[in-house]
């Protein structure tokens, strides 16, 4: 079986372009799986207008959301020296594999 690798991040601008030409097509629409959607045909383009909106809405979301968890890995990296926090650990993990003795006992 052959897997295919995709990536995980949305591009909402190209989901509005997708969709813009139905829902100009369409003055109105029910959010979907509201009881005026459900009771429209599933063939109606109104029903299908409703989850191209909702498909806009969803990757708006999922975009500005992974915009923000960007910011926020950015953010992380610059409060500290990583690599230095990293070093100083090592150093001391070390300093204390080879002088068991200097280990303090809990009491």
């Amino acid at each position: 079986m052959r897997h295919t690798i995709y990536s995980s991040q949305v591009d909402w601008w190209s989901v509005v372009e997708f969709v813009a030409p139905l829902l100009d097509q369409i003055d109105s629409w029910p959010m979907a799986g509201t009881p005026g959607w459900c009771a429209l045909d599933d063939s109606d383009p109104v029903k299908i207008a409703a989850l191209f909106d909702a498909a806009r809405h969803w990757a708006l979301r999922v975009d500005t959301a992974q915009e923000a968890l960007c910011q926020a890995g950015e953010a992380i990296s610059a409060a500290e020296d990583w690599t230095g926090i990293a070093q100083a650990r090592r150093n001391r993990a070390e300093w204390y594999a080879e002088r068991p003795w200097a280990k303090r006992k809990a009491s």
